[in-house]
């Protein structure tokens, strides 16, 4: 060490905690089509940092030059990556005219870099609670030394999950969509548990969806992986999405951040691009809606935008006249800094303009009508608005509140089917009413002060939940279990705590509807992401089941939990945590009850319901939950399934089934 003039000798005595080079664990580029995951048995070796390298192996700086130089196929980075330029790897087999074109990449200059507004740990509480963490202080709860990456493959491998064969890995179907769909959800709500537990750390973005996605990629879970113009096998109109990453699995837009992807097209010896699917989520100032179409804004926000990349292409599908998918990001109402992303079926460029934007540099415009004779979609979401801002009137509503304040939104009673006036005379009361107490030992509960912190040891509810809180910051239950365990009367924490999610009341805004040939059903003016919470089955718990079950109206509003219930399609593999009663519950509802009494019957449901016990020390608190199974548009009718009887009773009750599901059984009890 040299000794710098005009300084004093320096003790070289010290040394600075680093490590000699040659300690480092040696990293190997993965063989194509591998797993990042799997342990592949690659040989040990050795490269000095100036080579020579085998192939595959690159030098890296300072040993490879100049950054700004490259050679060979090595291109040097100039700069970091920042996590919202993060991009879904490519399809397989890239080719022109659809067997997997090239996209926009996203940059500072493309038009919708935008993250999602992911809030699973961004609520104001948990925010306040890691922001007055000092440097290199320890959270008590915490647990840093938490893996995620090793614990996602513990997760990942503990289901039967099902790699898609070539057909399905490329055109897909609704069944793949819904799969690949289920999967990612339930992945990402585990991943956010695991971090949830961790100590935030400073300048880091806790992004699940972000590794959910690129682990389905990287493992093969997903499915359209060729790239197409027009619509997308599986995906309907309508079908909404909470994460970009999702669109990315399902092949409904490839650009995890960008607003615009395209293809190449070839005209004989020549290709060109064409824009197949764009993002409008008031990213631009200048987007314009309107009843009959949309004014799309170009790429490029800091210069006068170019006609390259997004916006050639959309100008070539101008003079092509191709179909292009739109996607609508729109503001979500139960997260404040995300959206929900709807498909909004398929549009035409209808012309093209070059003009002074606010900023005072020259934008692309894009004027682009909606086809005629699809479903309503974006369309419904703005009347719904309306409904709620006041500006217009629910056409055919009788009651605009059926529970008289009861709930912490009003429920709307409405036939636009016929001229019935409502359904018949009940008590509406959001409680459960045990008559008697159930002959079960109560779950006494937790002495925490204030709320449950995800990792605490001490808490008797988490560690009775399996060490973890069974739903994330934004009440999404993390997957089904047999039984969960909610802190209720005898716990010390507050009214607000995190682990009493189906005690706060409704968290979206339903409507009771009369059906076409149903009778009364129940649906939500919002959009429901999967694994969040509806309601509880409120009524009062029958003691004598033979004589409650007897009659002529034997099973109206009525809930069985003594049937046989099959597990939930959530994923193969995961039959254990189908729902295990204590005791068999049976709850009547026909003379006092909630909003559940008008779930109707699907075999195809999209809600599952859940066992919570609830801490009380005095008596055994069951209670049934209602969670959605996977995201769920708005003005979709609720459904779960009923269950099956025993054998000896197969013919008691038996009904036939109007669920409309290509998987219909045909009857129900």
């Amino acid at each position: 060490m040299e000794e710098s003039a005009g300084e004093g000798p320096k003790d070289k005595s010290r040394v600075l905690n680093v490590k000699p080079l040659r300690t480092l664990t040696p990293v190997f580029s993965s063989p194509s089509k591998s797993s990042s995951f799997s342990q592949s048995s690659v040989p040990f070796v050795c490269v000095p940092p100036a080579g020579p390298f085998p192939p595959g192996v690159f030098p890296f700086f300072p040993f490879s030059g100049i950054p700004n130089q490259s050679s060979g196929d090595h291109t040097a980075i100039s700069s970091a990556v920042p996590i919202n330029s993060f991009r879904s790897p490519e399809p397989l087999g890239c080719a022109a005219n659809g067997n997997a074109g090239s996209s926009g990449r996203a940059n500072r200059n493309n038009r919708g870099v935008e993250e999602d507004g992911y809030s699973d740990d961004q609520t104001p509480s948990s925010q306040g609670r890691y922001q007055k963490k000092k440097k290199g202080s320890h959270d008590k709860f915490a647990s840093p030394d938490v893996d995620t990456d090793v614990m996602v493959e513990n997760i990942f491998q503990s289901y039967n999950l099902v790699q898609f064969e070539a057909a399905r890995l490329y055109d897909g179907d609704k069944d793949s969509v819904g799969y690949v769909l289920l999967v990612f959800n339930l992945l990402r709500r585990q991943i956010a548990q695991l971090e949830d537990t961790k100590e935030a750390t400073s300048g880091q973005s806790r992004r699940p969806d972000l590794k959910t996605g690129n682990v389905l990629m990287t493992k093969g879970i997903r499915t359209n992986a060729k790239k197409r113009v027009g619509a997308v096998p599986g995906v309907e109109i309508g079908d909404i999405f909470f994460f970009r990453m999702e669109l990315c699995t399902i092949g409904l837009h490839a650009p995890s951040m960008a607003g615009i992807d395209y293809m190449s097209f070839r005209i004989s010896q020549d290709e060109e691009p064409i824009a197949v699917s764009i993002v409008s989520s008031g990213g631009y100032e200048d987007d314009v809606d309107g009843d009959d179409g949309l004014i799309y804004t170009g790429q490029g926000k800091e210069m006068d935008q170019k006609l390259e990349r997004g916006n050639l292409a959309l100008e070539k599908s101008l003079h092509r006249g191709n179909d292009i998918r739109v996607i609508r990001g729109i503001k979500d109402v139960g997260n404040p800094t995300g959206k929900v992303y709807m498909y909004d079926g398929l549009y035409r460029i209808q012309e093209s303009w070059l003009e002074k934007g606010k900023s005072g540099s020259n934008v692309f415009r894009y004027k682009l009508g909606r086809l005629p004779g699809q479903p309503e979609a974006y369309k419904t979401w703005k009347k719904i608005q309306q409904w709620k801002d006041g500006t217009i009137t629910r056409f055919g509503i009788i009651l605009p509140d059926l529970t008289s304040g009861c709930e912490t939104f009003p429920v709307s009673l409405v036939n636009d089917v016929d001229n019935e006036k409502g359904p018949a005379y009940f008590t509406y009361s959001p409680h459960l009413k045990y008559s008697k107490p159930a002959p079960r030992d109560p779950f006494v509960g937790c002495a925490c002060n204030g709320a449950c912190l995800p990792g605490n040891e001490k808490c008797d509810c988490i560690q009775k939940n399996g060490g973890y809180l069974p739903h994330i910051v934004n009440g999404v239950i993390v997957n089904q279990k047999s039984v969960i365990y909610e802190c209720g009367p005898s716990c010390q924490c507050l009214p607000t705590c995190r682990n009493r999610v189906s005690q706060g009341g409704l968290r979206v805004r339903l409507e009771v509807f009369k059906t076409k040939n149903k009778g009364w059903g129940l649906r939500s003016w919002d959009p429901i992401r999967a694994g969040a919470f509806i309601c509880v089955y409120a009524g009062e718990v029958v003691d004598d089941p033979a004589q409650e079950l007897a009659g002529e109206n034997k099973d109206d509003h009525i809930f069985d939990g003594s049937r046989t219930y099959q597990p939930v399609e959530i994923l193969p593999g995961d039959s254990n945590n189908a729902p295990n009663l204590p005791f068999p519950l049976i709850i009547n509802a026909r003379n006092a009850g909630n909003v559940a009494r008008f779930i109707n019957h699907s075999c195809s449901p999209n809600l599952f319901w859940q066992p919570v016990l609830r801490g009380n020390c005095k008596e055994f608190d069951l209670h049934i939950a209602f969670y959605a199974i996977r995201h769920i548009p708005p003005m979709t009718e609720l459904t779960y399934c009923y269950g099956m009887v025993l054998p000896e009773k197969a013919d008691c009750g038996k009904r036939k089934c109007l669920c409309g599901s290509p998987k219909c059984r045909g009857f129900f009890y």
